[in-house]
């Protein structure tokens, strides 16, 4: 296999250094398994993906795709002797059309890019996860990335139009379309858009864009607790009020955001929501209203629209700042739960139950909006017994949201981290649907085994 890949690509594009090759082993996921990989291929363009796909299929070796490496699922995991791909080279920005408002991306161009790009334009590319300044628009695509503006526009999902995919035939084909409408056929590239690596190996990507929006109105409140401000969430959406952004943060991160940048946040707020409105003019001017009235009537100890658009952008960066900040405080293992926006109370009070259950730190972040919370368990560096407790408590956090009519995962992928609860929101019935599609797109099994579901080994 080595020897067919040395053939296949110019030789710059391999790699087999076994240090090398250990730092592309494993994503950001705390404690999921990894192995060590062959090979890792770094291809500059898709004709070069193909031939690593077809490489691996003679020779029926596992290949394991791999963007930025910040996924938090263990989606992008190596097995022992597999290829991981990497897309670091696939990086221009193709096409941006500004009347037709779309632009034609590698799978390897980092989010944040794409959209300086596109404001440049005057266009706008909504799907924003707080990993942008990082993460590449292969893996928002491959695991349906959504981020602090997706309550109102949406997720990655929302936003492609179509596809270039190598499937596991071998095949260099076209998914999509490029119109902004279409029904011609199954919907085959949305079925890729999540399908964390399983399905195909992404080597363009289509996405819609929108005109550059309004300035943002941003609404602040301080809480005593995660369940009054998961009240304050409940009331937006019962009023109506669909904001820009709505989003949680609580003091483990703040403090943790203080302690690395210095930032002094943490000192007035136990929980701090952060709400915004980029409606224009008077109807802005009522949305801000609203969740100023939301925010009180729910017990916030403070609240007020912002009149300082530095303070208000301090606020968001924290919450952007909130994973990476308690990452140098010790392992964090990372959950994403969604659940109906009327339960997130309730599911905020049972994280906290947990917490205690377990003797856990769980800092707390949130997409509040559209209820996809993100509790961060965190457990001191080598302490194995933590480790358990930590485990312990996910586990239940994700029970809870299924039991409140919920999904294991809102945006972060099924990975190797949640396939136990997969199968318990999925059915059996239903997880044969998947295996099915599986089979017949990779019919011999050899994109990214073992995630998502166990699908077996159709080889």
């Amino acid at each position: 296999m080595l020897d067919d890949l040395a053939a296949a690509v110019p030789a710059d594009r391999l790699v087999r250094d076994p240090d090398v090759l250990r730092s592309f082993a494993h994503d950001e996921a705390e404690w999921a398994p990894h192995g060590l990989p062959a090979a890792v291929v770094r291809p500059h363009d898709a004709d070069e993906v193909q031939a690593v796909v077809r490489v691996c299929l003679r020779n029926r070796t596992p290949v394991v795709t791999r963007g930025a490496g910040t996924g938090l699922s263990g989606g992008a995991n190596a097995v022992d002797g597999c290829v991981v791909l990497v897309t670091d080279k696939l990086v221009a920005i193709k096409e941006i059309d500004e009347r037709e408002r779309f632009a034609v991306v590698e799978p390897g161009v980092v989010n944040d890019d794409l959209r300086a790009a596109c404001a440049e334009r005057g266009l706008w590319y909504p799907p924003d996860p707080a990993s942008s300044p990082w993460s590449t628009i292969g893996g928002n695509v491959a695991t349906n990335a959504g981020g602090v503006c997706c309550v109102k526009y949406g997720v990655t999902r929302d936003y492609v139009l179509g596809l270039q995919v190598v499937t596991g035939t071998g095949e260099l084909v076209r998914l999509g379309r490029r119109t902004a409408k279409g029904v011609a056929g199954y919907d085959l590239a949305g079925l890729m858009v999540g399908s964390e690596g399983t399905l195909g190996v992404i080597t363009k990507v289509t996405v819609r864009l929108r005109p550059a929006r309004a300035a943002e109105r941003t609404v602040a409140g301080y809480f005593d607790t995660t369940v009054a401000a998961g009240e304050a969430a409940a009331a937006v959406a019962a009023a109506g009020v669909l904001p820009s952004a709505l989003e949680l943060v609580d003091r483990h991160c703040l403090a943790a955001v203080d302690a690395w940048k210095n930032m002094g946040l943490s000192a007035d707020a136990d929980v701090v929501l952060l709400g915004r409105t980029d409606a224009p003019g008077a109807l802005g001017e009522h949305e801000a209203a609203v969740l100023l009235r939301c925010f009180e009537n729910a017990g916030a100890t403070w609240a007020a629209q912002s009149s300082d658009q530095a303070e208000a952008d301090a606020l968001f960066a924290a919450r952007r700042l909130a994973y990476p900040a308690l990452e140098r405080l010790g392992p964090v293992l990372t959950e994403d739960v969604c659940v109906p926006t009327q339960q997130v109370p309730e599911m905020l009070a049972r994280i906290d139950a947990a917490a205690r259950r377990h003797d856990v730190v769980i800092a707390n972040v949130a997409h509040i909006g559209d209820g996809n919370l993100h509790p961060l368990l965190v457990t001191p560096p080598g302490d194995d017994t933590a480790r358990k407790a930590a485990q312990a408590a996910f586990e239940d956090i994700i029970s809870d949201a299924l039991d409140l009519g919920g999904t294991v995962t809102g945006e972060h992928g099924v990975g190797l981290l949640k396939q136990a609860g997969l199968t318990r929101e999925l059915g059996p019935e239903v997880l044969e649907m998947h295996r099915a599609i599986k089979k017949a797109l990779d019919p011999h099994g050899i994109l990214n085994p073992g995630k998502v579901f166990h699908e077996g080994n159709p080889a």
